[in-house]
This record gives structure tokens, C-alpha cells and sequence, in this order.
């Protein structure tokens, strides 16, 4: 029994012979209804169409010519059924249709016996079929010609140009900087070679290079590493080559086999001037025996190693480097002049009224930064001046007077106390950091280090520890400097420099400027909480980055990867610049120092440059620029100012700075000969 609705209803049993029958399947009923019919008949009919289009090149045909009827034949009736002067006789409108559908499709439209008509017919579509072949042909020429110069296998038949080899991230810097290089030149060519599609590398180009003014870009596609590759871009006639590093540690032999295909392509007897750089140090040698001669390798973790220690001690450092690296202010240059032998280098400097001496470039090739005063030129010597361009530099018959009586009295030696300095975070660049603040600390100093406790890095603190000895103490503080509590343990009154680092870049992860940003934001919330400001150097792998980084106005940046493509291209187009770069980089030798300008002439007083760089001269030292205390949180120069005209005069303070040339961690101190000599000159030439 089984119930339906409130009633018991008895249950029936199937017949013997309907019980084991399966139940026949009834058919779908969308299938009955009229307008799926349709569609149905749509998809057949575009399943014949696509079939037949599948047969090839003759369906094609056919069917283009079926189309083209359908559409001239009843257009072309038309106009002669509506035509006026159409003639009355049906024949006759058929025969006029006939000329008109024949003339459209170039089948000629004669109206003759019928064999004629064939044989015209067969003759247009001869001529047609020629014309069409014809018009092919130069297309597909056309096409592959367009697609290989796209493709960037076309040879560059050019002389005095600048290759560009690989693709990384100093590749916009590079190319950007060449432009503006150029910028004062009749034309100039750079020419990339890389491993990728050319149309690609030109829209990347393009995009951060708008305008390149006289300078014409050739992009070219194909490993550097490959002789026949490199000879497309005729390097041999070219006036300097860029030789990229990767991106990644690991291909720095990549760079090493470059060069030896380079030398391979020009020869050895072409001594061509060119700049690589690689990262890992094991290459470092290998390189430059590769390069030959005339190669200058640098070496990128050690060069942006040594500018974070310069700029933890010295704030406001890298705002300087920026604008001597880059092509947008001034830079160095070498200037060579009859007039400069027999003279002095202090005679030189005060000759030049709207450019910075700062070296002598010698005859022989060698070259000396901040010589003494009283340095005599010899024939052939030049002089290495900081200005706009090679050309702004001249030099006048008369050195422009200075102000003696605001000249502020000889400081005292500064003596140099023990530093304690602060490094968040840790890399494969942080060792050597460590090792030059241990070269150059006052003995007592002290470092913390906050970072992750990792094998790595407990045994590279371990052996730098062991190798800075007494110098410079080390301490390891294991913690996440990403994590607000740890900076809120730190104590920043009693610390006179801060490095913040980000980890190493790695394939497949995210940015490492990511957590550098999460530990400035915490670092400077606890300067916000604790009122104490502390100068702060931080590295940064994408320049972008440095213009959402949390910091105070004016604080210092080392973008490594940019820094390098600014140092390569002032070294391409000048190679007796990398001796100057190397000394500036250097623990010892020649550095650039931001002084108090009461060190120089005295506070509150008018005085103009001329007056700032005989102080500075006096002392040992070359005067290059100022920092302005008023202007220091003022982007984008921040209050620096390079190489100001001679003449130029203003109020000075107690905050502000004077940017010198001098010897590395050295008092400036002039020798009494030469203060000797200085005042005889003054005597003799009288006050201005």
C-alpha cells in the first residue's frame, strides 16, 4: 500500500511480461521545438561554409567571386534599370548589365558572339591573375623585409657610436644618459644588442625616453655573447662599448664571455675603450683580463658598499654624487689648453670663473686629484674641472679677486671620536660594508646589527669580526628589523649613523625595496615618538622607490643598480674618469666632504665662491659646490648646489656646508710652505 494524498491506494504489479522491460528512452524535447530547428540549420549551413574553406586557396577564390557577384550583378541592374538613357529592349539592359559587372571586376564586358566572350573573359582573368601575383610578391618582399629589420638581424653600418650589449636594469639609466650626453652634438647613434624581441626593448625605450633629441636609437637582437651577433653592430668602428651586468650574480660569466667575443669581433690591436660591470667578485679578474687594456670593470656590490659608508658618515652625500654622475647639472670633464702650462694648479683653479679644478690630468695618461697648491703644468698637462660642458670651461688672463678679511680663521684639527652605527638588515653586500666601516672607524667605535639569525649570517659577522679586531666592535642583535617591535627597542639617541638594507633580489619573489620600505616606516615612527632624528643612508634596488620612502627631506639614498648605469656612462664617454670615481669611491685617497662653511669664512658675512674656494685652497682642499641649510628639505636638489660661478656671492651661516675635494679622513691643514706661498701671492696681487 502506499498513500497518495489522504487516500490508501493499493499498489498495482506490473505485468509479467512489462516488468523486466527497460522503459524506452523518450527523445529530448528541445529537439521538436521550431526555433532550435533553425539554429540547427544555421550550424549546419556554417560547418558546409567552413568545409568548404578548408579545401583551400580555390574555394577561396570561389567564394570571393560568388560575393562580388551577389553584389555587383543586382547593383549594376539596377543603375540600368533606373538609368533614363538606358536602352528599352530587355537584351540590350541585360547587355549594358553585362558591361557594367565587367568593367567592376575587370572581366572586359564585350558584348560579342559568345566564344569572343569567353576568350576576353579568360584573358582579364589572366591579367588579372598576374596583376594579383604581382601585387603579392612585392607585399610578401615588403613583409619579410620589414619583419627582419623588426626582428633587428639587419647589420649597422655606423662610426663613432655607442654600442650597448644585454638588457638589465641600468638599461633605461644607461641609454637615457648617452641621450643626454649627445645632447650638445651635431647627432650621435646608440646601438643595443640583447637576447630579446626588438620591438619589445624599443617600447620599453621609448616609454621612459620620449624625446631623444639628435640621437638616433638602433635596436638590434641577438646574444652578445655570439661573434656573428656582435658584428652586426659594428663595434669595431664604434667610439666606446657598455657592456650590461645581469641582474642576477650567478650569469656574471655570461659578462666575462661577452668580452671575449667582443675582443674576438674588434681584435687586439683596436684598443676600444670599454666599461662592464659585474657583481660577483670572483669574476672580477677574469673580466678584466677578458676586456683587455682599454676595459674598465666595475665591480657593483663593492662601489655601492663604499658609498654607504661615505654617506653614513657624511649625510647629504649621495644628493652630491647625483649630480656629479648624472648628465642633467655638472659633471667632470678634462680640459686641455696651451695657456694652462708654466701656471700653477691654484693659478688654473682661479683662472676657471665658471668651472671647479679639482685634479691635474697629466701627459703621460696618470692623472692627480686635489694636487698641492703650488703644482706647477707642465706641457701636455689639463686640467680635471667640474662643469656644465667641455666647452663652458675657458680660462681668463686674470684669477678673480676674493675677500680676505672674511676669511675664517684655521680650525683646529679635528680629532676623531669613536662612531656608533646602527645596520637593519642584511645581504650579500653587507660584509663588505662591515669591512669598510672596520677599515676606516676610529679605533673604539661599535656597530649593531639587527638582523635574522641565519648560518649565513653569524659566520660572515663572525669572520668580518675577526678581521676588524679592535678597531671596531660588533654586535649581533637577532631579530626581524621589518617587525615594529624590534625598532621600538632601539635606542636612536645613541647612535650617529643608521644603514637600513634590503635583502638580496631573487627570482620568482617579491621586491626587496618591500621590506626596506616596512622597516623606514617603523624607523620613522619611532623618530616621530622619540623626537630624536638620526641621519639614515638606505639602499634601495628600484629608483622609483626612493619617491615613497618614508624619510626625512633630503635623506640619502644608494640606488646600486642606477648608480652603476650613471658611473658606466661617465666613464664610456670619458675613460679617464674611472681613476677620479675610483679614488672619490675609496676608503683612503680622495674623498668628498660636506664641511661647515664657518670652517671657510665667517658666519653671517657676504663672501662670494672665489672667497670659499681660496679658503678651501689654503687648506688642502677643492672647493665644488654648497649645501644650503635653508633650502635642505626643498626637492629635488635639497639645498645642494655644483660647481657655482666664481663670482656667485651669499649670506653664509653656521648650517651650512661647503662641499670640498679632500683627502679621506685627513684634517684640512695646509703646510706652512704653502700657506707661505699664499700669502706672498696676496701681498703681491693686494686686496680685491
Amino acid at each position: 500500500m502506499h498513500k497518495e494524498g489522504d487516500r490508501a491506494v493499493p499498489r498495482q504489479r506490473a505485468a509479467p511480461s512489462q516488468r523486466h522491460r527497460r522503459p524506452t528512452p523518450r527523445p529530448p524535447a528541445h529537439r521538436h521545438r521550431p526555433g532550435d530547428r533553425t539554429g540547427i540549420v544555421e550550424a549546419r549551413i556554417r560547418y558546409w561554409f567552413d568545409t568548404t574553406l578548408a579545401w583551400g586557396t580555390s574555394a577561396l577564390v570561389g567564394w570571393l567571386a560568388l560575393v562580388c557577384l551577389a553584389v555587383v550583378v543586382p547593383i549594376s541592374a539596377l543603375l540600368v534599370w533606373t538609368d533614363q538613357r538606358a536602352p528599352v529592349a530587355t537584351g540590350s539592359k541585360i547587355a549594358a548589365v553585362w558591361r557594367s559587372t565587367g568593367q567592376t571586376m575587370r572581366l572586359g564586358g564585350e558584348v560579342v558572339p559568345p566564344l569572343r566572350v569567353a576568350l576576353s573573359v579568360l584573358l582579364a582573368l589572366v591579367a588579372l591573375f598576374y596583376v594579383s601575383t604581382l601585387v603579392s610578391v612585392i607585399t610578401a618582399g615588403m613583409t619579410d623585409r620589414l619583419i627582419a629589420l623588426r626582428r633587428g638581424h639587419s647589420t649597422v653600418l655606423e662610426s663613432g657610436h655607442t654600442v650597448v650589449l644585454g638588457w638589465s636594469e641600468q638599461i633605461q639609466t644607461v641609454v637615457s644618459e648617452l641621450v643626454a650626453a649627445n645632447a650638445g652634438r651635431r647627432s650621435g647613434v646608440v646601438a643595443v644588442l640583447a637576447d630579446r624581441d626588438p620591438a619589445e626593448m624599443e617600447a620599453i625605450l621609448r616609454a621612459d625616453i620620449r624625446d631623444t633629441g639628435r640621437t638616433r636609437l638602433v635596436i638590434r637582437s641577438g646574444r652578445p655573447t655570439d661573434p656573428a651577433a656582435l658584428g652586426r653592430i659594428s663595434p669595431a668602428t664604434a667610439d666606446a662599448v657598455v657592456v650590461l651586468p645581469r641582474d642576477d650574480p650567478a650569469e656574471d660569466a655570461e659578462i666575462v664571455k661577452t668580452l671575449l667575443s667582443l675582443r674576438a669581433v674588434v681584435g687586439e690591436e683596436r684598443d676600444l675603450p670599454v666599461v662592464a660591470a659585474v657583481r660577483d667578485d670572483r669574476y672580477l679578474a677574469a673580466a678584466r683580463l677578458a676586456g683587455g687594456p682599454g676595459a674598465t670593470v666595475l665591480e657593483i656590490d663593492d662601489v655601492s658598499a663604499r658609498l654607504l659608508v661615505q654617506c653614513v658618515r657624511c649625510p647629504g652625500l649621495s644628493l652630491v654624487h647625483q649630480e656629479l654622475l648624472d648628465y642633467a647639472g655638472d659633471e667632470f670633464h678634462t680640459v686641455r689648453s696651451p695657456a694652462l702650462t708654466g701656471r700653477t694648479f691654484r693659478e688654473a683653479a682661479a683662472a676657471c670663473p665658471v668651472s671647479s679644478a679639482v685634479g691635474v690630468a697629466h701627459a703621460d695618461g696618470g692623472l692627480t686629484l686635489d694636487p698641492p697648491a703650488a703644482h706647477p703644468l707642465a706641457d701636455g698637462d689639463g686640467l680635471v674641472v667640474i662643469a656644465r660642458d667641455r666647452e663652458s670651461t675657458h680660462l681668463t688672463p686674470l684669477t678673480a679677486p676674493y675677500d680676505p678679511t672674511v676669511l675664517a680663521d684655521e680650525p683646529p684639527p679635528r680629532v676623531q671620536a669613536p662612531e656608533r652605527l646602527l645596520l637593519l638588515g642584511w645581504n650579500r653586500r653587507a660584509p663588505r660594508i662591515v669591512d669598510q666601516l672596520a677599515r676606516s672607524a676610529p679605533p673604539g667605535s661599535s656597530l649593531d646589527v639587527v638582523a635574522e639569525r641565519r648560518a649565513a649570517t653569524v659566520t660572515a659577522l663572525r669572520a668580518v669580526g675577526r678581521a676588524a679586531g679592535d678597531t671596531l666592535t660588533i654586535v649581533h642583535r637577532p631579530s626581524d628589523p621589518t617587525r615594529r617591535e624590534t625598532v621600538e627597542e632601539l635606542d636612536l639617541a645613541a647612535y650617529h649613523g643608521v644603514i637600513v638594507l634590503g635583502p638580496d633580489r631573487r627570482s620568482g619573489q617579491d621586491d626587496p625595496d618591500d621590506r626596506t620600505l616596512v622597516t623606514l616606516l617603523h624607523l620613522r615612527a619611532r623618530e616621530r615618538d622619540t623626537g630624536v632624528r638620526v641621519p639614515v643612508v638606505t639602499e634601495l634596488t628600484d629608483d622609483r622607490n626612493r619617491l615613497i620612502a618614508p624619510v626625512a627631506p633630503g635623506a640619502d639614498f644608494v640606488v646600486s643598480g642606477k648608480l652603476i648605469g650613471l658611473l658606466m656612462t661617465q666613464i664610456s664617454q670619458n675613460p679617464r674618469l674611472a681613476s677620479v670615481f675610483e679614488e672619490l669611491f675609496a676608503p683612503v685617497g680622495n674623498t668628498i666632504h660636506l664641511l661647515p662653511a664657518a670652517d671657510f669664512v665667517r658666519p653671517g658675512h657676504r663672501a662670494s665662491f672665489t672667497t670659499v674656494a681660496e679658503a678651501a685652497s689654503r687648506r688642502g682642499a677643492c672647493a665644488i659646490g654648497y649645501r644650503s641649510a635653508v633650502r635642505a628639505s626643498e626637492p629635488p636638489h635639497h639645498g645642494v648646489r655644483i660647481n657655482p660661478p666664481k663670482a656667485y656671492a651669499r649670506t653664509w651661516t653656521d648650517a651650512d656646508e661647503v662641499i670640498v675635494v679632500a683627502p679621506a679622513g685627513a684634517a684640512l691643514r695646509a703646510t706652512a710652505a704653502e700657506v707661505a706661498a699664499v700669502q706672498r701671492d696676496t701681498e703681491r696681487e693686494g686686496p680685491p
